[in-house]
C-alpha cells in the first residue's frame, strides 16, 4: 500500500497550503485503488472510490488505461462495485476523451453482447479523439457487416457528435474585473518564475495576478452567481508576451466552467477583452478552451473640429471613454446579434462580429477548437468509409477571392500549405485555412503541458506529414535545480516517445544541449516556403512564416500535423537610405518600430504579418527583425530574401542539422536527415531556377507600407519601459524608443545582458572584440556593472573557440559556466565582472535568473515586462531596458549608458551586423538583387 500511503502523505503536505489532492496519472496506483474498492471492509475504501472517479486524469495516461479497463470488467460483470452500476461506468467512460477508454468502448461495441453494444455505442457517438487505429477498427467491422459499427458510422457521418450539443447561449450575463490598466502580460496571469508548477493545475492557479485579485474575484461571484467574469485589460491589450496556455488555463481556473465533473482543475470557457482586443496568440488559446475574447474599443482618441487626434504633452493621443467596463460592471453579451450592450440590454456598446464567427462560435459550442479539429477529421473518414456524400455539419470555411489580385508572400505560403479548400481557389487574407504544419517546437517550460495535452487529446506518436519537431531545454538550463531535474528528464522521455528530436537524451547518451528554441527551429526550418509552429511567442523564424502558439495549438500540431486559422493581412515594410557604419542592424529593428509608430500613429503591425524585405541578410541576422516582431505586436513576420542568400542560409541550416546527428540525436525515423534532404532539394530548386526564393506578386495588397529610412537612424536606439509614465497604461510596452542621447549619459545601468534569441554569433563576437578594442585604446576594462553573457547555442561557443574570440571572453571573465557541474541554485547577487553563462534562455526567461530587485538592466533581449528580468522593491522600480550588444557592453563598463562619442570610439573599426536595402528590381529578374 506504499503508493496510497504516498499519496495521503501528500494531501496532508498540499493540504497545508491550501490545495486539494493532486489529480492521479500513474496506473499502479489506480491499479492500488481498485484493489482497495474491491475489498469491502477495507479502511480506505471510501477514500479510493472518490480518488478513482474524480482524480484520475483522462486520455492516455497510464492511470486512465488502468481505469478504462476496470470500467470495462463492471460493465461485463467481470467486477462489482455497488456504487459504480453499469450506466455510470458508461458515463466515467464518456469524459475519459479517448486513448485506453475509445478502445474499451469499441471493444464493447463490436462484442456479442447486443444490449452492451448500443450502450457502448450511444457513448462512442459522443466522442471525437479517434485516432487511425480506432477508424481502423470501425472501418473493419463495417466491411464486415458489423451493424453497430454501421451504426456508430452513421452517426459520425451526420457528425451528431457536434450537432446534438445544445447552442450556444443567446445572452450572458457578465460582471467585470479589471485585471490591469494597460497593456496586461501573460506574466501577471502566468509568471514565468512559476513555470515549474504550470502542469499542476490547482498548484499554478495560485500564483494567478495576486492572493488579492483571487479574493476580489470570488467576491464578485459571491455578488453575482448567475453570471460570468469577464477579466479586461484596461487601455491595453489583454495577453501580450508569451504564448502561455497556462494564462488561459489561470483565467479559466478562476472565472470559467468545470469542464467535466471527474476531472478535476480543468476549466474552459473564459471570457476575456481589452480595450485594444486581446493579442493573436492569446486570442488562439482562448479558442482551444472554448472562451470568448472581446475587443472593447471603450477607450477613443479625442480628435478637434478638424478630426485630429488631440496630444498630451508626450505627444500621445489623448483616450476619452466611450464606456466604463469598471470593476463591477455588469454588462449583457448577446451572441446572436453579436453586440455589448449595458445590464438592461438596451444600450448598444460595442460590436462583437469577430468574437462570433462562425468558426468561433462553435469552438465554444464544442468547449474548444480541439473537438472541431478532430470533428471535421471524423465526419470525413465516415462519410468516405459509407461512400456517401460528405455534408459538412461545421461552418465552411470562408475562402475570399480577389479576382486579378495577386499574393503575398504569406498568402503564397497559405495557399501551397492549404487542406481541404475549394479545388483550384487562390485564397486571399481574411479566409479561414486549415493548413498543414512542417515544423513543430515545444519549449521546457510549457513542454509538460503540452504532454499532457497530448495525453488528454489521446496522442500517442507524431504526425507522419511532420518534418521536423524538437523539444528545448532552453528555458530551464540556467538553473540545475531540484524543479528541473523533476520534470525536466521526464519531459524529454515522454517527447522521445512520441518522436521528437530532444535536447536532452534520455538515455543519458549525447551531452545535454540548453540552445534557445527558437535558434534551434531557425536552423531546422529549411524551406522558405515552410509553417512552423512553436510553444512560445518568439517563434518567428527568418526561413518560412511561424506562429507563436499556446501549448494545446503546439500539441495539436504535433498530433495531426495540421493547424487552422485566418490568412492574416500583411503589413509590407522596405527601407531606404545607408545605415551608418556605427550603427547596428538592432537600431534598425528598433527605429522600424519608432517611424511606423510616427508615420501611422498607429500600431499597423498589431495582428498582422510583417513582410520584411531583408535582401542580403544571412538567416541569423535576419531573426534579429522576425524575432522582435513578437513586440510590434505583430502575429508573425516574413523575410524576402535573395536567392544566393537563401541558398547559403540553407547551407549553414544543413550543417548546423549535421552537428545535431553528429552529437547522436537522430531519431529513428531520420528525421535530421530528412531535414537535410529537404534543404538539399530547395537549394537544387533556386539554383536551377526552377522555384525561386519565395517573393510577392508584384500586385499583391498590403494593408500599409511603412518605408524605413535608415538615414534618420544616427544614434544607438534604446526602447524603455518608461516605468514612472504618468499614464499607467504607456508602461512597460515596447513602443517607447528613444536615442541614448535622450539619457544624457546619467542614466545608471546595475547590470548588463548580452544573450536570448535575440543575439547571434555576430554579437559574441563584437563583445571580443569591444573588450580588445577598449584594450588597445590604453583603456583598462573594469566592469562598473555585472555583464552577463549567454550564448544562444553551443555552436557558437564551439566556433568561437575554433576561431578565438572564445579565449578573449574567458580573459575578461570572472565566471564560466561548468557542464559537468551546472549551479543548482539560483544567482542572486552579482559581483562588477563578466559571467560567461551556460547556453538558454537565462535572464531573458526570469523564471530561474533574474537581476537583483530595483535594478536598472541594460539587455538585447526582448523582455521589459513588469517582474520579467527584474522585480521592483519598495523603494525603486526595476527597469529592463532594451539596446544593442555594443550599448550593452559600454553600459556594464561606464555603469551608465555612453555619450556618442564614448560609443563611436568604443566601436570604431569593428564590424557591426551591417545591413543595406534591396536595389530596385531589374525588369525580368526572379528576385531583389543588391
Amino acid at each position: 500500500m506504499s503508493l496510497y500511503t504516498d499519496y495521503l502523505n501528500e494531501i496532508a503536505a498540499r493540504k497545508e497550503e491550501g490545495l486539494n489532492p493532486k489529480p492521479i496519472d500513474d496506473g499502479l496506483f489506480v491499479d492500488e485503488l481498485i484493489s482497495q474498492i474491491k475489498e469491502t471492509g477495507n479502511e480506505h475504501r471510501d477514500d479510493s472510490l472518490k480518488f478513482f472517479i474524480y482524480n484520475v486524469l483522462p486520455g492516455t495516461t497510464s492511470a486512465a488505461g488502468v481505469k478504462a479497463q476496470f470500467l470495462k470488467e463492471i460493465i461485463l460483470g467481470a467486477a462489482v462495485v455497488d456504487e459504480i452500476s453499469v450506466a455510470f461506468a458508461f458515463e466515467l467512460l464518456s469524459h475519459m476523451k479517448g486513448g485506453p477508454s475509445v478502445d474499451v468502448l469499441l471493444d464493447l461495441a463490436l462484442g456479442d453482447d447486443a444490449s452492451i453494444a448500443g450502450q457502448a455505442a450511444e457513448v462512442l457517438k459522443t466522442q471525437v479523439f479517434l485516432y487511425e487505429a480506432d477508424t481502423d477498427r470501425l472501418a473493419a467491422a463495417y466491411t464486415d457487416g458489423n451493424a453497430t459499427a454501421k451504426d456508430i458510422l452513421e452517426s459520425y457521418s451526420k457528425a451528431e457528435f457536434f450537432t446534438k450539443l445544445p447552442d450556444i447561449d443567446e445572452e450572458i450575463k457578465v460582471v467585470t474585473y479589471i485585471a490591469g490598466e494597460g497593456d496586461i502580460s501573460t506574466d501577471l496571469l502566468s509568471p514565468g518564475n512559476q513555470a515549474h508548477s504550470r502542469s499542476d493545475r490547482e498548484l499554478h492557479g495560485k500564483c494567478f495576478i495576486s492572493p488579492a485579485a483571487q479574493t476580489e474575484i470570488q467576491e464578485l461571484q459571491k455578488q453575482h452567481p448567475e453570471k460570468r467574469v469577464m477579466l479586461i485589460a484596461e487601455k491595453g491589450t489583454m495577453g501580450v508576451g508569451s504564448s502561455r496556455m497556462s494564462g488561459v488555463n489561470n483565467v479559466a481556473l478562476w472565472t470559467g466552467n468545470q469542464a467535466s465533473p471527474y476531472v478535476p482543475f480543468v476549466n474552459f470557457a473564459p471570457i476575456v477583452a481589452g480595450t485594444n482586443g486581446i493579442s493573436p496568440i492569446f486570442l488562439t488559446t482562448v479558442g482551444v478552451t472554448g472562451g470568448i475574447g472581446i475587443d472593447l474599443k471603450n477607450w477613443v482618441k479625442k480628435v478637434d473640429s478638424e478630426g485630429n487626434p488631440i496630444l498630451n504633452n508626450d505627444g500621445n493621443p489623448v483616450l476619452e471613454q466611450k464606456y466604463s467596463v469598471e470593476t463591477g460592471t455588469v454588462l449583457t453579451i448577446d451572441t446572436k446579434k453579436q453586440m455589448l450592450y449595458d445590464e438592461t440590454g438596451k444600450e448598444e456598446l460595442v460590436g462583437l462580429s469577430s468574437s462570433f464567427t462562425p468558426q468561433k462560435v462553435e469552438f465554444i459550442k464544442a468547449g474548444g477548437s480541439y473537438a472541431i479539429v478532430f470533428g471535421k477529421k471524423l465526419q470525413n473518414f465516415a462519410s468516405k468509409t459509407l461512400g456517401v456524400e460528405l455534408k459538412s455539419a461545421f461552418a465552411p470555411s470562408k475562402e475570399i477571392t480577389h479576382k486579378g489580385q495577386g499574393l503575398t508572400a504569406v498568402e503564397k505560403i497559405f495557399n501551397k500549405n492549404a487542406v481541404g479548400v475549394t479545388e483550384g481557389a487562390v485564397l486571399h487574407a481574411g479566409s479561414d485555412v486549415r493548413v498543414e504544419v512542417n515544423i513543430v517546437g515545444s519549449q521546457d517550460t510549457t513542454g509538460l503541458m503540452t504532454s499532457q495535452e497530448l495525453e488528454s487529446m489521446a496522442a500517442t506518436v507524431l504526425s507522419p506529414i511532420v518534418d521536423g519537431a524538437y523539444q528545448s531545454g532552453c528555458h530551464t538550463a540556467s538553473v540545475w535545480d531540484l524543479k528541473a531535474q523533476a520534470n525536466t528528464p521526464r519531459l524529454m522521455k515522454f517527447m522521445h516517445n512520441f518522436g521528437l528530436i530532444t535536447a536532452r537524451d534520455p538515455k543519458g547518451v549525447y551531452h545535454a544541449m540548453t540552445d534557445v528554441i527558437h535558434k534551434v527551429l531557425n536552423d531546422i526550418t529549411v524551406d522558405d516556403w515552410a509553417i512552423i509552429i512553436g510553444g512560445d511567442s518568439h517563434t518567428r523564424m527568418s526561413k518560412g512564416v511561424a506562429f507563436g502558439a499556446d501549448s494545446g495549438t503546439v500539441a495539436l500540431a504535433l498530433a495531426t500535423g495540421e493547424a487552422s486559422m485566418p490568412i492574416p493581412e500583411s503589413v509590407k515594410v522596405t527601407f531606404k537610405g545607408t545605415m551608418a557604419d556605427h550603427m547596428d542592424f538592432r537600431d534598425v529593428v528598433h527605429a522600424t518600430q519608432s517611424q511606423m509608430l510616427k508615420q501611422f500613429g498607429d500600431n499597423v503591425f498589431q495582428g498582422r504579418i510583417i513582410e520584411v524585405h531583408i535582401g542580403t541578410l544571412l538567416a541569423d541576422q535576419a531573426f534579429t527583425f522576425t524575432d522582435w516582431s513578437a513586440e510590434m505586436k505583430a502575429k508573425a513576420s516574413i523575410c524576402i530574401s535573395e536567392d544566393d542568400t537563401l541558398v547559403e542560409s540553407l547551407e549553414i541550416a544543413k550543417s548546423r542539422i549535421q552537428i545535431m546527428i553528429d552529437k547522436g540525436m537522430e531519431n529513428d525515423n531520420h528525421m535530421l536527415q530528412g531535414l537535410i534532404d529537404i534543404a538539399d532539394k530547395r537549394i537544387g530548386e533556386i539554383k536551377s531556377g526552377e522555384k525561386p526564393a519565395l517573393t510577392p506578386d508584384d500586385n499583391a495588397k498590403y494593408f500599409a507600407e511603412v518605408v524605413v529610412d535608415l538615414d534618420q537612424i544616427d544614434e544607438p536606439m534604446i526602447a524603455d519601459p518608461d516605468v514612472n509614465n504618468a499614464d499607467v497604461s504607456k508602461r512597460y510596452t515596447h513602443d517607447t524608443i528613444r536615442p541614448i542621447s535622450y539619457y544624457k549619459a546619467e542614466k545608471k545601468v546595475d547590470l548588463g545582458f548580452v544573450g536570448s534569441c535575440m543575439v547571434h554569433k555576430g554579437d559574441l563576437v563584437i563583445v571580443a572584440q569591444m573588450l580588445k578594442n577598449l584594450e588597445k585604446k590604453g583603456q583598462k576594462v573594469e566592469f562598473n556593472a555585472p555583464l552577463v553573457v549567454a550564448a544562444p547555442t553551443y555552436n557558437i561557443i564551439d566556433e568561437m573557440k575554433a576561431e578565438g574570440d572564445w579565449a578573449i571572453l574567458q580573459e575578461y571573465s570572472g565566471y564560466e559556466f561548468d557542464d559537468f557541474m551546472p549551479k543548482q541554485t539560483a544567482r542572486t547577487e552579482y559581483e562588477n565582472i563578466l559571467y560567461l553563462e551556460r547556453p538558454g534562455c537565462n535572464l531573458c526567461m526570469g523564471n530561474q535568473e533574474k537581476a537583483a530587485k530595483g535594478d536598472t538592466v541594460l539587455a538585447t533581449s526582448t523582455r521589459l515586462f513588469q517582474g520579467r528580468v527584474v522585480e521592483d522593491t519598495a523603494e525603486k522600480k526595476g527597469e529592463s531596458l532594451l539596446a544593442s550588444t555594443p550599448v550593452v557592453v559600454l553600459s556594464a563598463i561606464l555603469g551608465r549608458t555612453p555619450t556618442m562619442e564614448e560609443y563611436k570610439a568604443a566601436v570604431e573599426g569593428i564590424d557591426l551586423t551591417k545591413f543595406a536595402p534591396p536595389v530596385e528590381k531589374p525588369a525580368g529578374s526572379r528576385s531583389a538583387h543588391f
